[in-house]
C-alpha cells in the first residue's frame, strides 16, 4: 500500500492536478541547406484545457491527448481536412497516444478515476480497449518493434527505463533517474532518451532495446528534456518559447533556430516531426492565456 501511494503521489502532478492550457500546434517545416524555416501555423486542438502530446501516426495524421467537457481523449487529427475524430470514450483519461507498429491499433496511458494507470491498446475501427502491460506503472513509452516496448516506468519518486518484450511478458530495467522523451533514432536500430542520473547536467543517450547496450550522445539543453530527431545526426530540442537544434559531430553548442514567440508561444514542451520531415507539431501555452 506505501508504494501504491508513493506512485500515486509521483503520478498525479504529472497528468491530472494543475495541468496547463496548452496547445497542440502544427507548422510546415523546410530544412535546405541546414536552413531550418517555419511556417502556416495551425492550432488544432484550440480548446480550453489540457492538449499535449502528439505524435505522427503517418505524414497527414497527427495523435494527440485533447481535453472535451473536462475529459482528456484520444484525437486523430487529419492534416489535409482538419477533421478531428474522437478515438474513445471512456471514464479514465488517455495520454501518450502512439500508433503501435503493423497494427490498426493505438496504444496509450490510461490514468482511472481511482488512481491506477495502465497502458492500453485501442482498436482504432471500434475503440474498443484491451490492458497491454500489467506488472509496471508506465508513464511515458515508445514502439521499437510490434513486441518490443521502451518505457519510462513510475518508480518511488523518479522514473526509470524499462524494455518489455511482450511476446515472451518479461520486462527489463536498465536504469534509474530518467526524463520523458523517448524516440525511436532515424536510420538505426537503437532508442534515445534522457538520463537524469546526474542532477546538473542532463544527457541524451542511446539504447539498443536488444542488446540493451547503452551509449552517450549529447548534453541536453539544462534542464530541458523535449526532444525530437531532424534526420538520423540532428536532434531538435525547445526551451522556454526557442527552439534549438544540434547536429552530432558538428556543432559545439546547440543553435538556436527558431522563437516561437513571434507566434504568439510560450513554454515550449512536446516536439514531433512527420515521417517526411515536412511537418512539425510542438506543444506551448498561448501567451496572452
Amino acid at each position: 500500500m506505501k508504494t501504491h501511494l508513493i506512485l500515486l503521489a509521483f503520478l498525479f502532478p504529472l497528468l491530472h492536478f494543475s495541468q496547463p492550457n496548452t496547445e497542440v500546434f502544427l507548422f510546415d517545416l523546410n530544412q535546405v541547406n541546414e536552413t531550418f524555416q517555419l511556417s502556416n501555423i495551425k492550432n488544432i486542438s484550440n480548446t480550453e484545457g489540457y492538449d499535449n502530446q502528439p505524435s505522427f501516426m503517418d505524414d497527414n495524421t497527427i495523435l494527440y491527448s485533447g481535453t472535451r467537457n473536462g475529459q482528456t481523449d484520444i484525437v486523430k487529427y487529419d492534416i489535409s481536412n482538419g477533421v478531428k475524430i474522437w478515438i474513445c470514450d471512456t471514464e479514465g483519461g488517455e495520454y501518450s497516444p502512439l500508433k503501435i507498429p503493423n497494427q490498426n491499433a493505438v496504444s496509450a496511458i490510461r490514468l482511472e478515476k481511482d488512481g491506477t494507470q495502465r497502458l492500453q491498446k485501442y482498436n482504432l475501427e471500434n475503440g474498443n480497449s484491451e490492458v497491454l502491460v500489467e506488472d509496471i506503472v508506465i508513464g511515458y513509452h515508445v514502439w521499437f518493434r510490434e513486441d518490443i516496448l521502451v518505457s519510462a516506468v513510475l518508480e518511488e519518486n523518479y522514473l526509470s527505463l524499462y524494455v518489455s518484450n511482450l511476446s515472451e511478458n518479461k520486462n527489463y530495467k536498465n536504469q534509474i533517474k530518467i526524463g520523458r522523451s523517448l524516440h525511436n533514432i532515424p536510420n538505426s536500430n537503437l532508442v534515445s532518451y534522457i538520463s537524469k542520473e546526474n542532477d546538473s547536467i542532463w544527457e541524451i543517450k542511446s539504447l539498443d532495446p536488444t542488446t540493451r547496450e547503452i551509449k552517450l550522445i549529447c548534453e541536453t539543453l539544462p534542464k530541458s528534456e523535449d526532444m525530437c530527431w531532424l534526420s538520423p545526426d540532428t536532434i531538435l530540442m525547445g526551451k522556454d518559447d526557442k527552439l534549438y537544434k544540434f547536429q552530432l559531430n558538428k556543432d559545439e553548442d546547440w543553435i538556436e533556430v527558431a522563437s516561437l514567440s513571434n507566434y504568439g508561444i510560450s513554454n515550449i514542451t512536446r516536439l514531433a516531426i512527420s515521417p517526411d520531415g515536412t511537418k512539425l507539431a510542438s506543444v506551448g501555452e498561448l501567451l496572452n492565456d
